[in-house]
């Protein structure tokens, strides 16, 4: 019997949001990375953060199941002020960087009904 390619495990939805800002917002980042090559990096790290952390955290208990969530909203924090320094320098524009702030927005309302802490 061979696996099905398009079958995912159950999904957990805060996960998934956060899947979705990283494919979103991967041509922004790009743009920013010909301007500015640290800025792009820390938001990569940052993005990849709070998709790694939500996994980590769905996954753990107790206490370190709420740490998690918390250093996810941390980096998804990371992520937005890394946007809004990015249009600041002029690397991109306010429009292009909006539908990613609503989707972090939402991963953000969503660490907050987990449990996060900030």
């Amino acid at each position: 019997m061979q696996a099905n390619p398009n079958h995912r495990p159950s999904s957990f939805q805060a996960l998934e949001l956060a899947l979705q800002c990283i494919e979103t917002l991967r041509p922004t980042v790009a743009r920013i990375q010909r301007c500015d090559r640290d800025l792009s990096e820390q938001l990569r790290r940052a993005l990849s953060s709070v998709a790694l952390n939500i996994a980590e955290g769905n996954r753990s208990q107790g206490g370190h199941r709420i740490a998690r969530f918390s250093t996810a909203a941390g980096s998804n924090s990371e992520s937005r002020a890394a946007l809004r320094v990015a249009v600041a320098w002029g690397y991109v524009q306010q429009r292009e960087i909006d539908a990613g702030e609503q989707s972090l927005d939402r991963v953000a309302a969503m660490l907050h009904r987990l449990g996060a802490r900030r």
